[in-house]
């Protein structure tokens, strides 16, 4: 009877474990004065990201991992091997990491209006329509999620 109560002792431990494990890693590049940046880092939290902060600017970080400067955003992230290129919705984030298409990753050109980050009251709740891109390697971009 021992046996049986400390394998479940320890399979009830190992749910916690689990559920820490599954949350993925967002790296993130910003500028450490950028409220905006601020946000998308707490949309991420909220979704179940877990997130690591560099507060040096992203410009080097960008081109580091390869995402065309025309896309620039105010942050730039690293998630699962992807590059994720300003505020793009953490459900798109999730979409990426699940269908693992061949690409660079995903981008937000600019600040539009509504997206994670841009929103709420300081906005006047206005949402602008915006294009979540897949950038591909060779610097082309298709979309992959239309919001508006």
């Amino acid at each position: 009877m021992q046996r049986r109560n400390l394998l479940l002792a320890l399979a009830s431990t190992a749910v916690p474990f689990t559920a820490m494990a599954a949350a993925p890693m967002v790296e993130i590049w910003k500028d450490p004065n950028c409220g905006c940046c601020q946000d998308w880092v707490k949309h991420l939290n909220k979704s179940g990201f877990a997130t690591r902060v560099h507060d040096e600017g992203n410009t080097a970080a960008r081109t580091r991992l390869g995402m065309p400067a025309k896309l620039g955003s105010c942050h730039t992230g690293l998630v699962g091997g992807y590059a994720i290129e300003g505020h793009v919705p953490a459900r798109e984030v999730q979409r990426l990491l699940k269908e693992k298409p061949k690409a660079v990753g995903l981008a937000v050109p600019g600040m539009p209006i509504g997206s994670p980050g841009m929103d709420g009251p300081a906005y006047g709740d206005q949402r602008d329509p915006y294009d979540v891109l897949l950038v591909l390697a060779d610097g082309s971009t298709r979309i992959y999620q239309s919001y508006r």
